[in-house]
């Protein structure tokens, strides 16, 4: 209905009584959702717990702190499988991860890189030193 009157509008009919006095109103003052960035902390105590992680992490404004001490000492199997999952969500998402210490991992998304420093490569000693 509107766009059938915008139509007639923009291809030249003048006709007041085919266009009447019908307008759309937009809304300006409508508030704008804030995309705030989001630190979230995690505790990795089964693998199930890995859904809530990846639901805030594909909503995109989400930095995700992750420990991982009580399933790395319950399974190391099903922490492995746990951080896999994450890892490949960080990469579909062109994110970073990167571990922090033995008992953290901290999930980024693609706006936000966690930088990782070079190790020097350690020198090879003779065998015969």
């Amino acid at each position: 209905m509107v766009f059938d009157k915008l139509k007639k509008v923009f291809s030249g009919s003048t006709d007041d009584e085919e266009v009447g006095n019908e307008y759309l109103e937009i809304d300006l003052d409508q508030p704008e959702k804030e995309n705030k960035v989001l630190v979230k902390l995690f505790t990795l105590k089964q693998y199930e717990d890995v859904t809530d992680i990846l639901n805030s992490l594909r909503e995109g404004y989400t930095i995700a702190i992750v420990d991982i001490k009580i399933l790395r000492q319950k399974d190391s199997i099903e922490l492995k499988r746990a951080v896999s999952k994450i890892k490949k969500t960080a990469d579909a998402l062109e994110g970073s991860i990167a571990g922090f210490g033995e008992n953290m991992i901290i999930v980024t998304p693609s706006f936000a890189k966690i930088h990782k420093a070079v190790k020097p490569p350690e020198e090879k000693k003779d065998r015969w030193d």
